[in-house]
């Protein structure tokens, strides 16, 4: 018989997406061994090999890059029918907010699969800054809405389920080291910022001279400008990119805190639909 088999296609696209066998076993429920097992099987049905192995885990080949964007598809209908079926397809309009410091790599896949596995949904996204999106959602403006805070500063979302925790973290441009004696050239996103806020209070508190350097629209703009070295800035451990580094010890500047990713609590009166969707955005992060 042709074709291929629904779980070694859903084993395929948990190794690639974790990386490795190891990683992806406790994502299918199975041991690495037969998480191996079932990539061999495919791979013989496929004729061809699926991955390349390395010390550093495994990544596709182009025959698994292709077969990979079949499985998610396959995937995606198979577990649409089955909802269906049992009466539990999600179809709707949804308005996301979502914080500038959420990591847009994870987002991109978050809306990804959401597309795949749920094609009636239409999300209309918005990322914006902290106060910017809390103030919004208070409003009535978004459904659903994924902010920042920090730990032992930003109001506690005691209902919120937590997504991720993060280290604030002084960054810079690789290899900068900052000049004793002089102010701290500092990089920020407006004033309307939560995170400027406080790192601007922090400095103060600490009296640690500064100068606002450059103002940046948003996160993508504030790592270049580390990149750049016009300076350094206070943000959570995910934002660190290509040619921005941690600041190297000791450089003189404060401890800081970590921060939490959470959706925002229900607002009273909320849809099913909108409970559901936000339960599955977090299953999708998580």
């Amino acid at each position: 018989m042709q074709g291929f088999d629904l779980e070694q296609l859903r084993t395929l696209a948990a190794v690639i997406d974790a990386g490795s066998l190891t990683a992806a076993a406790p994502r299918v429920f199975l041991s690495q061994s037969s998480v191996s097992e079932q990539i061999r099987k495919l791979e013989e049905r496929a004729g061809q090999s699926l991955l390349m192995r390395s010390k550093a885990g495994v990544a596709p080949t182009e025959a698994g890059t292709r077969l990979l964007a079949y499985a998610r598809r396959i995937l995606a209908l198979s577990d649409e029918a089955f909802r269906d079926l049992h009466g539990e397809t999600l179809q709707g309009e949804l308005r996301l907010a979502v914080t500038d410091y959420f990591r847009p790599a994870d987002l991109t896949r978050l809306l990804g699969r959401l597309g795949e596995s749920y094609p009636r949904v239409r999300l209309h996204v918005s990322i914006l800054k902290s106060d910017d999106l809390r103030a919004a959602y208070a409003r009535g403006d978004f459904d659903v809405a994924l902010g920042m805070n920090i730990t032992g500063v930003s109001a506690a979302q005691p209902r919120a389920s937590v997504l991720r925790r993060e280290s604030l973290v002084w960054l810079g441009a690789t290899g900068m080291r900052l000049a004793r004696g002089e102010p701290v050239r500092l990089l920020v996103l407006p004033d309307t910022c939560s995170l400027h806020q406080f790192t601007v209070a922090l400095l103060r508190r600490r009296r640690v001279a500064y100068t606002l350097a450059h103002v940046a629209s948003g996160v993508a703009g504030l790592q270049s400008a580390l990149a750049a070295g016009l300076g350094v800035a206070c943000l959570n451990e995910s934002a660190i990119s290509e040619g921005v580094s941690r600041l190297a010890t000791p450089h003189g500047l404060p401890a800081l805190p970590r921060v939490v990713f959470q959706f925002l609590p229900a607002r009273r009166g909320e849809t099913a639909f909108v409970t559901r969707a936000r339960e599955l955005l977090a299953s999708h992060l998580v």
